[in-house]
């Protein structure tokens, strides 16, 4: 006998809803008649989700495009101002926070450096709390109202994202030096927002890799791999269009693959690993050893700029052979990292990111596509593309706020609300495509 399903007529409902505000906001605006054949729903379901949807403000009209000898059909999309999502990047050098409207439009940033107490937990939440009470302010979030209310904040972090026995999300971050820290729970202490806000803490390459199959050069491809290249590197991976990494599983910690044994200490601990060689941090030192000068004071960004100017002078004056070398001895452990995610999960397409990603990438792509392939075995290679992501360096901070919205999509449109623990556009273009189109030019 065929098993009964377990569905609800409610699960149903959700799902319907899902489908609907999913196509809308990645393939939208589109008209009712559309929405059929898209989600594979009958035109009374369409009609049934339509009306539930705008009756609660999530769609609305956006314009209307004329049918084959009949009267104009009516587009339309998800709403902007529906809901507020606000993004948290905790970097290596700084703590961003920006909110967004629903379309990805910025409403307001904020950058608080880090300095000399580095990744102290009570000075990152510090920064996080002002950060978001900063945004809020700014972008006039309302989060006690029914719409154009905090969907939830997302936060992308450093580390292996885990829960505990209790089911709270804890950090963990050899490299800071964070173990078990319960950051969710102390950002509940710390932000002064209702009890009941949803917060959603994941590892930084997930989120980075989130926002670039969303909406950058992840479009449309079933298995990638997105490498997150700072002060260290991390990656996360796709597989049949599931997001891998960080707090669902996944190679978060690619940095800390060995590639060289008994090689450099990095500053996980151990020796040889990927980032002891690849991340900006050891990219500058290693140049320091072989006689390079960085400015005194100066930041892992101006220095990667200064070894840069030395391998590619633009005065005219011959290219200092010891950046040029250290440049391509880090193409060759990048390429020989990717080869890895190559020979084990066969992406079609890499993407490499990250502040430092994208400052090195025009110089270094080629060569580390070479390494790649020759460090590959050459049937998965053959079917892999590697490339610079399209988002631009700030690119976390988005992905983090997607974390919300998925949730908010997967719930067909309603907020998820946390029970508090007592402890000590153009028609026929996404709004989100027009927003982030030049968002990889800062």
């Amino acid at each position: 006998m065929a098993e009964r399903s377990s569905r609800t007529v409610r699960d149903l409902r959700v799902g319907n809803r899902a489908s609907v505000l999913q196509r809308l906001y990645f393939d939208g605006p589109m008209s009712r008649q559309a929405l059929g054949p898209a989600t594979g729903l009958s035109s009374g379901s369409v009609s049934n989700v339509v009306a539930e949807l705008t009756a609660d403000g999530i769609l609305e009209e956006a314009g209307s495009v004329e049918s084959d000898g009949g009267r104009p059909r009516t587009l339309l999309r998800v709403a902007p101002s529906s809901g507020r999502l606000i993004g948290v990047d905790v970097g290596e050098t700084r703590v961003r926070v920006e909110a967004f409207d629903l379309a990805l439009t910025e409403l307001a940033r904020t950058e608080h450096p880090l300095t000399e107490s580095g990744y102290d937990v009570a000075t990152i939440v510090g920064h996080i709390g002002e950060g978001v009470a900063q945004v809020a302010a700014e972008a006039g979030i309302e989060p006690d109202a029914p719409y154009g209310s905090l969907i939830g904040v997302g936060v992308g972090v450093p580390g292996i994202v885990d829960r505990d026995d209790a089911g709270r999300t804890v950090v963990h971050g050899q490299t800071i030096g964070w173990d078990a820290v319960p950051l969710e729970r102390m950002l509940r202490e710390t932000i002064e927002l209702p009890a009941d806000t949803a917060y959603f803490v994941d590892n930084g390459a997930r989120a980075l890799g989130q926002a670039e199959m969303w909406f950058g050069g992840g479009r449309g491809a079933h298995d990638a791999a997105i490498v997150l290249i700072g002060s260290g590197v991390g990656a996360c991976v796709v597989t049949g269009g599931v997001i891998h990494g960080g707090a669902r599983g996944g190679p978060a910690e690619w940095g800390h693959l060995t590639v060289s044994v008994r090689g450099r200490r990095c500053r996980c601990g151990a020796r040889g690993c990927l980032e002891a060689y690849a991340g900006a941090e050891a990219l500058l030192a290693r140049w320091r050893e072989e006689g390079g000068r960085v400015p005194a004071g100066a930041d892992e960004e101006t220095g990667v700029s200064v070894l840069l100017a030395a391998a590619h002078p633009q005065d005219g004056t011959a290219p200092d052979p010891v950046a040029t070398a250290v440049l391509d001895e880090t193409a060759e452990y990048l390429g020989a990292g990717i080869s890895d995610l190559v020979n084990l999960f066969g992406p079609e397409r890499v993407l490499v990111g990250g502040w430092a990603g994208l400052q090195l990438g025009p110089h270094l792509l080629p060569a580390i596509r070479r390494y790649a392939d020759a460090y590959s075995l050459r049937h998965p290679a053959a079917r892999a593309t590697v490339a610079l992501g399209q988002l631009g360096p700030d690119a976390v901070t988005v992905g983090a706020a997607t974390l919300p919205l998925a949730d908010f999509f997967a719930r067909g449109g309603r907020r998820r609300t946390v029970l508090a623990r007592t402890e000590s556009s153009v028609a026929g273009v996404p709004d989100w495509q027009a927003v982030l189109e030049g968002r990889g030019a800062r």
